[in-house]
């Protein structure tokens, strides 16, 4: 199974996910794309298995990926102060991965329904949700 964790910034999301995902899954091989250096760097040392930088290994990554996950602005053109490029927003969200997306309220776009949760409480969602994608045999497109 191939599992993406894609993350800007500092990659503070992708950290928090690798670190939970690798103390629950030890034996899970993770891939962290990091939108930046920084980021990327953040995912490594929580763990990920394999990191890339930018805007190639993200849309190289997403063609055969069978699980992406990260916040929901890796499918918004210019998000993440503008380190998701329209190609890698379009790459991503035409993946036929199945996506586990963090509701972040910021950089003008507000996801309507979503509680009000710390980014903690939405990662350990996701972590949870792909616990069980994971438990009940996921099987890739």
């Amino acid at each position: 199974m191939k599992i993406i964790v894609i993350d800007g910034q500092g990659g503070k999301i992708g950290k928090t996910i690798i670190e939970q995902l690798k103390k629950d899954h030890p034996g899970l091989e993770l891939i962290a794309i990091g939108t930046n250096s920084i980021a990327t760097a953040a995912m490594l040392k929580a763990g990920a298995d394999y990191g890339a930088t930018g805007e190639n290994p993200a849309i190289v990554n997403s063609r055969d990926a069978d699980i992406i996950i990260g916040p929901i602005g890796i499918i918004i053109a210019n998000s993440l102060l503008g380190e998701i490029t329209p190609a890698m927003a379009s790459s991503i969200g035409s993946s036929h991965a199945h996506k586990i997306l963090i509701p972040v309220n910021r950089c003008n776009h507000h996801v309507v329904g979503c509680k009000q949760l710390s980014s903690g409480d939405y990662i350990k969602e996701a972590v949870e949700y792909l616990d069980t994608l994971i438990t009940d045999g996921f099987r890739a497109k």
